[in-house]
């Protein structure tokens, strides 16, 4: 749920303010400053046979800009971050003093000092080595002759060519966020543009640390999700504790409200700057924010998201698919999991059935994830994560199916297929696989000991199901399949048939002709047409016994590998 910030206590970030003020052309955007390194490589430094005496560790600092200072005074009046350059022609004789000039210039909080030899100052003053080695501060020596105009020329010119780029990229930034608002992109895809942009991971959390959106998790290794998504919670609230910035973190609120932060894990600098980047993002999020229908539209998009590419098989492996999982607050490891379809008896399931599903599962002891699956939008899938202690019993799937039908108030009634209980991502792929499959033969026939209201039908009582999943793909059940059932497939897609529906229904009810013909929403006399076709078809007999468990085993292998 999101954090409503109280406006004593914190400032209420507004979509149209969140963006940064443009800084005036001769200020100094960070991230785009030469380091001391840098500057001793640039040609007009480097012909003068730069020698590096102190500070070494300190060579990357960033050099703000580049000027004469031959005296302490000079020294003083900069702002930090200046690389001084000098020839020591101003500069004191006797060791006292130039200590306390050295420690003008540390306490100056220049980038570093570069003193040119010669006659006036033939070797760098012990004194003044000693204050700089001290603060670890970066001195270096010219050995040669060296043409300072060419030097500030060179650095100030690229700070400021470098300055316009970043300007430019801000202007870009600003662009494309600004775009992605006016049309309406969902958070999934603004998070994805934040990670291409930064060519980093990008996580979109929220308030509880649990994962909404994510990109950038994979590139370049296979393990990506599974090395950037492992035990999130934790990590992310140690990076929000942690002040070693290593982590770019940004909140994404609205009219006093905080939704979530956005999230970008370490990678290479960006010209316009990872927070400014971030921020543009998280303005576009905030305004995606406003415009959805409910505060749950995040957490129903991301569910969604997780169940088709869990379906879908659209993952590289099952430790990233279950690091998804888990850092959306769906724990796997060591936890029985199941998966349930859901469905109402009659209507259609409610925009509000997968959250008030999810609550219900929490209340009656275990978390979940549930969304619409993705070929089947009537039918609500959800995983099921057994807290510790608990198991899935009836009362559970009753109140999931209650809740499914909560908003609907002609008839909240509703059938669950639940699938077997298993453990880890794989098992929870075919427990949400054999509900799917049992819910979508069903004929609306529970279990009879069970509630009126709410038919509860479990895999375990389809023992053919479940051999059917325990083949999985393998090419022997596929061929099967085919062989059985060609003929139908064939007639269907030549003359737009229902054929393969038909047999489905029928041997969902075997020795009940009226119900299968129910099931198929034909009239008897149709049905019992179609049967005959059926049977000249494939030329068998319907009445005999392993004929219909040939094609009964043919018919939910196929319902498994094109739903």
């Amino acid at each position: 749920m999101p954090d409503r910030r109280d406006p004593a206590t914190g400032r209420t970030v507004r979509p149209a303010a969140a963006v940064p003020p443009r800084e005036p052309l001769n200020a100094v955007l960070p991230g785009v400053l030469p380091t001391v390194r840098e500057v001793l490589r640039m040609e007009p430094v480097a012909s003068a046979l730069p020698e590096v005496l102190t500070g070494r560790e300190r060579l990357d600092a960033p050099v703000r800009w580049v000027h004469v200072a031959e005296t302490a005074e000079a020294a003083r009046l900069g702002s930090g971050g200046e690389l001084l350059l000098a020839t020591g022609v101003g500069w004191p004789s006797d060791d006292a003093a130039l200590h306390r000039l050295g420690r003008v210039l540390v306490e100056a909080d220049v980038a570093g000092l570069v003193l040119e030899l010669g006659p006036p100052m033939p070797v760098a003053p012990v004194a003044l080595v000693d204050e700089f080695r001290a603060a670890g501060l970066p001195f270096a020596v010219l050995h040669r002759e060296a043409r300072f105009v060419a030097i500030t020329e060179a650095v100030h010119s690229r700070i400021i060519a470098e300055q316009m780029a970043a300007l430019r990229a801000r202007d870009d930034i600003h662009a494309l966020f600004t775009d992605l608002s006016l049309r309406g992109s969902p958070a999934d895809f603004i998070v994805e543009q934040a990670a291409r942009v930064l060519g980093s991971p990008v996580v979109l959390e929220d308030t509880s640390h649990r994962v909404v959106a994510a990109a950038g998790l994979d590139a370049g290794h296979r393990a990506g999700q599974e090395v950037e998504l492992a035990g999130w919670e934790q990590r992310s609230r140690a990076a929000h504790r942690s002040a070693d910035g290593s982590w770019t973190i940004v909140p994404v609120e609205a009219r006093g409200m905080r939704w979530g932060h956005l999230v970008a894990l370490p990678g290479e600098p960006h010209p316009a700057g990872r927070s400014n980047v971030l921020e543009q993002a998280a303005v576009a999020l905030a305004l995606s924010r406003l415009s959805d229908r409910d505060e749950d539209e995040w957490t129903r998009r991301s569910h969604d998201a997780l169940l088709s590419a869990l379906l879908g098989r659209r993952f590289a492996g099952e430790g990233g698919v279950t690091a998804r999982f888990e850092a959306a607050g769906f724990p796997l490891s060591g936890r029985d999991v199941a998966g349930a379809a859901i469905r109402l008896r009659s209507g259609t399931l409610p925009v509000s059935a997968a959250p008030r599903v999810v609550e219900a599962a929490r209340t009656a002891g275990a978390d979940a994830v549930a969304g619409r699956h993705p070929e089947q939008p009537g039918t609500l899938v959800v995983a099921l994560s057994a807290r510790p202690g608990r198991r899935f019993g009836d009362p559970l799937f009753e109140a999931i199916a209650e809740a499914a039908g909560a908003a609907r108030l002609d008839d909240p009634a509703a059938v669950v297929a639940v699938g077997s209980d298993a453990r880890g991502i794989t098992g929870l792929l075919s427990s949400l696989e054999e509900a799917v499959e049992l819910a979508a033969g069903s004929g609306g026939q529970g279990d009879a000991r069970l509630g009126r209201r709410t038919l509860i039908q479990r895999v375990r009582h389809r023992p053919l199901l479940r051999l059917v999943n325990a083949f999985g793909s393998d090419p022997r059940m596929l061929e099967h399949t085919e062989q059985m059932l060609r003929p139908l497939i064939e007639y269907d897609l030549a003359a737009g048939g229902d054929l393969v529906e038909v047999l489905r229904a029928y041997l969902s009810h075997p020795g009940n002709r009226t119900r299968a013909a129910a099931a198929s929403h034909l009239s008897r006399s149709v049905f019992y047409q179609r049967i005959a076709l059926i049977e000249e078809l494939l030329g068998m007999d319907l009445d005999d016994g392993e004929t219909v468990a040939a094609l009964h085993a043919a018919v939910l292998a196929r319902g498994r590998t094109s739903g």
